[in-house]
């Protein structure tokens, strides 16, 4: 089943992404048999990270739980918030993400 994660950027992500980030990069290619899709949020002007958007397919919460909990970031404090949800798919287009 699907599960999509919202997580909201720390006040320090900014400051200390870059740091964090190659760890981050290798756990999500880690992960990559559950990963279905992952990417920042960012404000409108595309500047500023204001969090992550990710679908994982995992077959319960504790797993996502799980996979979220095992990401660097997740350890380093970058998030301050986080939002499971389990989700239906419904359409899916990758062709329409490719230029994006």
């Amino acid at each position: 089943m699907l599960w999509a994660i919202s997580r909201v950027a720390a006040p320090k992500f900014a400051t200390d992404r870059e740091k964090g980030l190659q760890p981050h990069i290798e756990y999500l290619q880690s992960q990559k048999n559950i990963l279905v899709i992952s990417g920042a949020t960012t404000s409108d002007d595309g500047k500023q990270f204001v969090g992550s958007l990710l679908i994982v397919n995992v077959k319960s919460r504790a797993e996502a739980q799980a996979f979220v909990d095992g990401d660097p970031f997740t350890k380093a404090g970058m998030f301050s918030q986080v939002t499971i949800t389990r989700m239906s798919k419904g359409q899916f287009n990758p062709q329409a993400a490719a230029d994006a």
